[in-house]
């Protein structure tokens, strides 16, 4: 199946792509569709659903859409949905990903609390009526510096202890089994598989 991802990162079309192995995903863009999506959702099921039905209603055909963000309870539930932009300045560019680590080591200087959770909500509208939701999480910490060459955002800070690893340590096709967005991708797989 021909399926739309409402993203143009590249570093989730690529995980995406690996976990919808059987399928063809594609960009808007590369669709030749102009596509923006402001969220300003409060949870990451309201983002990943209000991305998927806007570019459901651009292009009519099936898309995947996500949400997803890191979760410190130490510090509130930061960076959560604001994950992607957290610490920029308000109305501004966001941060890059080396200048967005560094807020949040700075947030969390002195905290000896440092579990965290990735979160995954990702949703697949077939049609407006017709959708499907999979939210997963991914527990670990935040270490004190960055650690490991793959993945992307704050997978160099991400510590999993059963791993002894960062989640960008991890080699990609180990990361897909077992990331937030690879296990919420392999339920909507799953379902996928059995329409």
């Amino acid at each position: 199946m021909e399926i739309l991802v409402a993203t143009e990162n590249t570093h989730k079309l690529k995980e995406l792509s690996a976990i919808f192995a059987d399928h063809t995903l594609f960009t808007p863009h590369e669709k030749g569709i102009e596509y923006f999506f402001e969220e300003t959702g409060e949870t990451f099921l309201a983002n990943a659903q209000g991305k998927a039905l806007a570019l459901h209603e651009q292009a009519g055909s099936p898309v995947i859409a996500d949400d997803s963000g890191l979760v410190v309870p130490a510090l509130g539930g930061e960076p959560g949905v604001y994950s992607a932009r957290y610490g920029s300045p308000a109305g501004g560019p966001n941060l890059d990903t080396p200048e967005r680590n560094r807020y949040l080591l700075g947030k969390m200087e002195g905290l000896t609390d440092r579990r965290s959770y990735f979160v995954c909500c990702m949703v697949l509208v077939l049609t407006p009526e017709r959708f499907f939701v999979a939210q997963e999480t991914l527990p670990g910490r935040i270490i004190s510096e960055p650690r490991g060459s793959y993945g992307f955002g704050y997978d160099p800070l991400f510590y999993l202890n059963e791993y002894n690893q960062t989640v960008a340590e991890l080699p990609e096709a180990e990361k897909n089994k077992i990331s937030h967005r690879g296990r919420a991708g392999i339920r909507l797989r799953a379902v996928l598989d059995s329409l």
